[in-house]
């Protein structure tokens, strides 16, 4: 849903395929291994080096590229990983599952380095914080070239169904993240359990299909730099990026809110490595490696190391870490169980359909 595809980790190391084969490497350093299973191109693989310099453990690194994808790996247990990386609404079902190991916090030193804040959203769907520790953290948004569409003319979800901008825009191409456009266009909750506003929202979506050029994930950001479309709804965490090739583009939270995630390191209940797979989290939380991490990524990592350092520069913070009123009106997706996922999935096969 909101990361860069991998292509480079390829060339650098060996990944296990979805159908569940083993990873390979060797059997480990001199304190043994880690296995880590993360969204693609999520961490600065000079992290992985000075992990195992640091640590001796060897570090054997696969990727996936949603939720869903990493969801039945783990939940049939058919590759042995010791920590993972997911969404919020994803913990928050795992957790449910009993698909979690609860984390042993003397072995977080540097769990202090989360702001109070994103423990707080994350306490949401893991109660306590106990089976989970936050990587990153960001929003939805539009993303818009004010080079053809005047700045600050953009505020609203529904500014996306003015026809004017017809074939100028690109959508997410996600069930809960397109549908959630929708639901906030009309003033509702992305979670709603009620049929008639989540009918209500896809029709409005079918209302929205002529206006869209094209229904994408990873690619809309390239899209609006590159000038094929000249709107895109992406996450908060590109537009940094973005505007460094195209510095005529813009962002903006909607003024009816958002869909806010958080990306959380977990360890699954059947992890061979728990201690291992602990002192990788600890060591992504130490500062220092999450500044190197923001660097590389650009996405907002809730960490007090970052925070200190980007302090002052507004231009980058506005967008990286918006301000509570804003944040006030975001909600994160929540696991809505077997028959909230049942309802979506068939209004959303019925607007793919349509």
């Amino acid at each position: 849903m909101k990361k860069k595809i991998a292509a480079a980790l390829a060339a650098l190391m060996c990944l296990t395929a979805a159908a569940g084969l083993s990873s390979c490497g060797d059997k480990g350093g001199e304190n043994g291994e880690v296995r880590v299973y993360c969204f693609g191109d999520y961490i600065d693989t000079v992290l992985i080096d000075e992990f195992e310099e640091e640590t001796g453990i060897s570090v054997v690194l696969d990727t996936f590229d949603t939720n869903e994808e990493m969801y039945p790996v783990i939940s049939k247990n058919s590759v042995d990983y010791d920590v993972i990386c997911a969404s919020d609404y994803m913990i928050e079902k795992m957790i449910g599952e009993g698909l979690l190991a609860e984390l042993n916090k003397d072995n977080l030193s540097n769990l202090s380095n989360i702001d109070s804040k994103y423990m707080e959203i994350a306490a949401d769907f893991d109660p306590g914080n106990k089976y989970s520790v936050p990587h990153t953290w960001g929003t939805m948004g539009i993303m818009y070239n004010t080079a053809e569409i005047e700045k600050g003319s953009i505020t609203s979800w529904n500014d996306l169904w003015d026809e004017k901008y017809k074939d100028q825009i690109v959508m997410p191409d996600s069930l809960r993240d397109t549908i959630a456009v929708a639901l906030k266009a009309k003033g509702y909750s992305i979670n709603t359990m009620d049929e008639s506003e989540l009918s209500e929202a896809v029709e409005y979506l079918k209302e929205q299909k002529p206006l869209v050029y094209k229904y994408a994930n990873d690619s809309a950001r390239d899209m609006v730099i590159g000038g094929s479309a000249n709107i895109a709804v992406v996450w908060n965490g590109e537009i940094l990026y973005s505007q460094d090739l195209n510095p005529d583009l813009d962002f903006v939270i909607p003024e009816e809110g958002s869909e806010q995630f958080l990306d959380m390191w977990a360890v699954p209940e059947t992890a061979k490595n728990k201690e291992n797979a602990e002192a990788w989290i600890n060591f992504m939380l130490e500062k220092e490696n999450a500044i190197t991490n923001y660097e590389y990524l650009t996405y907002s990592i809730p960490n007090t190391g970052v925070m200190e350092m980007l302090e002052g520069d507004e231009d980058k913070l506005q967008y990286l870490f918006p301000a509570d009123e804003i944040l006030a009106r975001c909600e994160v997706l929540k696991s809505l169980g077997a028959e909230g996922d049942d309802m979506y999935s068939s209004y959303w096969k019925e607007f793919k359909a349509e």
